[in-house]
């Protein structure tokens, strides 16, 4: 297997994830080739991202004031396997790291047991109206850091 920046111990990194959504591939999302096309996977990774984030609660503030989006300021993914039409692929995520405005996700795609895909990605957190930075509460970075 290949060596990934941001995975030191490949069994380790993924008996860590405990989200999960599934995803029925697509035939849109392959190509002429007939497997999932290589921007498909930054697709899956939006999927999950924002089902684990509404899983922490991220998207349920109580006022504007403190109401923050999460932006994605970067985004990379690795791949380890073909993936094809039809196929169930469960895509895992986690916060790998959650500072004062900002967090690392880590994904991992997984078809028939094995590790398809991995990717990570910076979020920030900002907002809305002034586009600026703003603090992840207390109780949301427990939750990103729980699950």
């Amino acid at each position: 297997m290949k060596t990934i920046s941001y995975i030191e111990n490949l069994e380790e990194w993924r008996s860590s994830f405990s989200f999960s959504t599934p995803i029925k591939i697509r035939f849109s999302e392959t190509d002429m080739f007939g497997h999932v096309n290589n921007v498909s996977p930054f697709i899956y990774f939006e999927q999950a991202r924002i089902e684990f984030l509404k899983s922490v609660g991220l998207f349920n503030t109580k006022s504007e004031e403190d109401a923050g989006i999460p932006v994605v300021a970067d985004l990379q993914c690795d791949y380890l396997q073909q993936m094809y039409f039809n196929e169930n692929l469960t895509m895992y995520v986690k916060a790998n790291h959650v500072g004062n405005t900002s967090m690392d996700i880590h994904y991992m795609g997984v078809v028939d047991g094995k590790v398809a895909l991995t990717g990570r990605g910076r979020l920030v957190y900002v907002h809305p109206k002034t586009g600026k930075p703003m603090p992840i509460s207390e109780e949301i970075k427990k939750e990103l850091l729980a699950t």
